[in-house]
């Protein structure tokens, strides 16, 4: 099977090592992908488990959508040895036959392992 996210590897090569904990997504650019794989898998687990403690809600309620396409438009830092960065993107779903885009510039920070922080819905 084929990454949700995008990068054309497979799953076993790219986002599942880093759910199942196997390796840590070493930059903000490859948890973001993981995220997004969670959700079209939906792992919620591990959006949870990747959710920075400040921001993180108690719970996350998977939804009825379809996630099916991953865009990264941008990365500021969020490198290797950065310590934050942010991951602008277009996620698209298909809920009720409608087909949908969520557009965010993501912050990510790093202290043990790289953590989303929040992010900003753009137009």
């Amino acid at each position: 099977m084929r990454c949700p996210c995008s990068t054309g590897l497979p799953y076993a090569e790219c986002c599942e090592p880093v759910h199942d904990g196997a390796r840590p997504a070493p930059t903000a650019e490859a948890l973001m992908r993981s995220r997004y794989s969670a959700f079209a898998l939906r792992r919620p687990d591990w959006l949870l488990a990747s959710w920075d403690a400040s921001t993180r809600p108690p719970t996350i309620e998977p939804g009825d959508e379809r996630w099916i396409g991953l865009e990264i438009e941008a990365t500021e830092a969020g490198g290797p040895f950065d310590r934050e960065g942010s991951v602008t993107f277009r996620a698209s779903y298909v809920e009720d036959g409608e087909r949908f885009v969520v557009h965010e510039r993501s912050r990510f920070a790093r202290t043990d392992a790289w953590r989303y922080v929040d992010g900003v819905q753009l137009a």
